[in-house]
């Protein structure tokens, strides 16, 4: 009886020495489906040994972390070390997306299923070029066709997205009203960007100015034309445009 319990934990212990190495080289999370296949364990038992490890690790402190992202796990730094690994990755290291393909991304990712003109729209500019950058960064993929006119090409976020994002799902995304102020805070800008027409000081400071710059406007076309610079057609006065273009006035046959 001893020895079989030695040997079911020699198995354990080496099913877990081998779902660690496949977590380590592997690049994208990897599915309990798979890892149960290739170790020939029942799926339900590599999902309750990742939680293990996972667990354990939290517990020794490690530098890494075990999570479970997009349907699959994988291994990642400790959240705790971010400053760390900012140092290692150099700047420019990898390309980064613009603020325009950020903003584009966000608009998908929370309002998906959306097409591309509704996109357009929520933005107030064409977004043809960034939805191609994230369709090549495989951030956004085909998801549906509108079926209204057109039948629009509606999109959505991929795996890749929530690998990166580091999350299992969109659901996990922190909800939207985090990010949008409150209706005090939309009032101050208002407030703070309309004119003040309420004040009757600024409404005769302005009527002031305008009158101000209507008379000067006057004076100066008063004295333009007095000294023959520039009237009505854009000769000056009792000049003939023939004369200006170099040509002798016309004489009368006698």
């Amino acid at each position: 009886m001893n020895e079989i319990d030695e040997t079911a934990t020699d198995v354990t212990a080496e099913i877990i020495r081998a779902i660690e190495a496949i977590l380590m080289v592997a690049d994208t999370p990897v599915e309990p489906a798979l890892l149960a296949q290739i170790t020939e364990t029942s799926p339900e038992r590599v999902e309750e040994i990742l939680r293990e490890l996972a667990a354990s690790y939290e517990v020794d402190g490690r530098g890494f972390v075990l999570l479970k992202v997009a349907g699959g796990w994988r291994f990642q730094s400790h959240p705790d070390l971010a400053p760390y690994v900012e140092r290692f990755v150099l700047d420019g290291q990898s390309a980064r997306l613009s603020a325009a393909a950020l903003e584009t991304l966000a608009i998908i990712a929370y309002k998906q299923p959306i097409s591309r003109a509704q996109v357009a729209a929520i933005r107030g500019v064409n977004v043809d070029g960034v939805v191609r950058t994230l369709e090549q960064r495989g951030y956004i993929a085909e998801v549906a066709r509108d079926p209204g006119p057109g039948n629009a090409v509606l999109f959505g976020t991929t795996p890749a997205f929530l690998e990166r994002m580091g999350i299992n799902s969109v659901d996990e995304l922190p909800p939207i009203a985090e990010f949008i102020p409150g209706a005090d805070v939309v009032e101050a800008l208002e407030h703070g960007l309309r004119a003040d027409i309420a004040d009757p000081d600024s409404v005769a400071e302005a009527a002031e100015a305008a009158e101000a710059d209507s008379a000067a406007e006057a004076a100066e076309a008063e004295e333009v034309s007095a000294t023959g610079e520039v009237v009505g057609d854009g000769f000056p006065p009792e000049q003939d445009p023939g004369q200006v273009a170099g040509q002798a006035p016309p004489v009368s046959a006698s």
